[in-house]
């Protein structure tokens, strides 16, 4: 018969199987409990006392039960201290984790996050305990799709004066980051009709594959030196293109900034109704050498569904983006979030616009553009001293460099091999092309993922990769 442990200091089900006796059943479902893992070492056990009222069964038959365990290893009991699981490594512990994976890199240079060890969790806190205080019982239960409207709020303000984007409340939906951001978007496009959708070449493979998985057909748009060949859009090529996917600010992964010539281009033909570009703005907090460069949205709203996320400035983990979108997007588009997952989260939507309120958030996006220019200068004079052959290319802002390499060799294949006998982590431009062909070749490196004390390690590594 199976029983429940409802009262006691540790829930667990157990699966008791009394037709070999109940001190026998008992005995059995507590062995395989700690075994397969459901019972973890150091576990505090409930009482003989509560566990035989809970369970229905006479104190002394779990007594002995507890007795048959300790001598077998899988509890241990002292005085005062009550009984404990032993430590008994569960059926399961031989699967590796990945922490304990022996190929996981000992140095990350993989682009993508910040420095997580960076997180304001002081600031964080103090904003949590001033919304936890504040917080009326509506905060836990469902919402608008869109999000909350506190966040939207404080978003409108802060994307106004930070990136030059034009919003209000209710033209912004609150995602779980980028990704979902753009699967909305394909699905939405998808349904009205769209067929085929530009693409920047290269760019991020994930996001490629997202877009397919959504039935849209990609188009590709050469990226070079002044950013994605927009002035392409209106060519027969793309005439099926019902929308464009950018990162104009700082492009994934050359990291070229969109030329004003190339900017103009793209909002031309976003003036032919029906047509949309999707601006992807994931660091265009961060930029060290000139005045930050401005959405595209503020140029043309009525055409640009803007997209920014939480995952470079705070942490990925987080899943808190946000879309700023054209009117005629607002409502198929808030109606997909609504039966994608019904909302995002809320307590950490109110905690965000708490901390952008506060102008935390910008204190410490200011903080964290100070480490990162340091760190990028460091790369690059490692680079220029230690590595002079390579070309470091689209570090005027962002969290990423692109290193060209020389067409002389070595090419990446031979770069990662060399990389692999040290465990260090970084991307290839091969993995970021739409269709094979003779590419430049290069690697993708974020100098913001490793901790501080990290850093200097890792770039001795990529060094050695580079020139051995």
């Amino acid at each position: 018969m199976p029983g429940d442990w409802t009262s006691s200091a540790v829930d667990l089900h157990l699966d008791l199987d009394m037709s070999a006796g109940r001190r026998s059943g008992l005995e059995h479902a507590l062995r395989e409990a700690i075994r397969d893992g459901r019972l973890a070492p150091r576990t505090r056990l409930p009482s003989t006392r509560a566990l035989a009222r809970e369970l229905g069964i006479a104190r002394g038959t779990v007594i002995a039960a507890y007795d048959q365990l300790v001598a077998e290893g899988y509890l241990n009991t002292r005085q005062g201290s009550g009984t404990t699981v032993g430590e008994v490594p569960p059926v399961s512990a031989g699967s590796p984790t990945p922490e304990a994976d022996p190929v996981s890199p000992r140095h990350d240079l993989r682009p993508g996050r910040p420095d997580l060890s960076a997180f304001p969790a002081r600031a964080w806190l103090r904003a949590a305990r001033r919304v936890l205080t504040n917080a009326t019982a509506e905060l836990y239960a469902l919402g608008d799709p869109r999000g909350r409207v506190e966040l939207r709020a404080a978003l409108t303000d802060y994307l106004g004066r930070a990136r030059g984007v034009l919003a209000t409340p209710d033209r912004i939906v609150i995602t779980n980051g980028y990704s979902q951001a753009l699967n909305l978007l394909a699905r939405v496009l998808t349904e009205s009709g769209v067929t085929a959708i530009a693409l920047e070449e290269p760019s991020h493979p994930y996001y490629r594959d997202l877009i397919r998985r959504t039935g849209l057909r990609i188009v590709s748009l050469p990226v070079d030196d002044l950013g994605a060949r927009t002035d392409l859009l209106g060519g027969t090529e793309f005439a099926e293109a019902g929308a464009v996917v950018l990162t104009p600010s700082h492009q994934y992964p050359t990291g070229a900034t969109l030329h004003p010539s190339r900017r103009h281009a793209l909002t031309e033909w976003a003036r032919t109704p029906g047509r949309l570009v999707i601006e992807d703005d994931y660091d265009g907090e961060f930029r060290y050498d000139r005045q930050p460069v401005g959405a595209v949205q503020g140029m043309s709203p009525h055409a640009v569904a803007y997209i920014g996320t939480a995952s470079k400035t705070l942490a990925p983990a987080l899943r808190l983006g946000w879309m700023v979108l054209p009117d005629h997007l607002v409502e198929p588009v808030t109606e997909a979030k609504r039966y994608a997952d019904a909302q995002t989260e809320s307590l950490n939507q109110v905690i965000l616009a708490e901390l952008i309120g506060s102008h935390a958030y910008e204190r410490h996006i200011r903080t964290g553009r100070l480490r990162y220019r340091e760190r990028r200068d460091l790369l690059v004079n490692r680079l220029r001293r230690h590595a002079p052959q390579v070309e470091v290319r689209g570090i005027a802002a962002g969290l990423h460099a692109f290193i060209r390499l020389p067409a002389t060799g070595p090419d990446e294949e031979e770069i990662v091999t060399r990389a692999m006998t040290q465990r260090l982590a970084f991307n290839r431009l091969a993995d970021h092309w739409h269709r094979p062909g003779d590419h430049p070749q290069g690697i993708i490196v974020g100098y913001s993922t490793p901790s501080q004390n990290a850093y200097p390690a890792a770039l001795d590594a990529l060094c050695q990769a580079l020139t051995a």
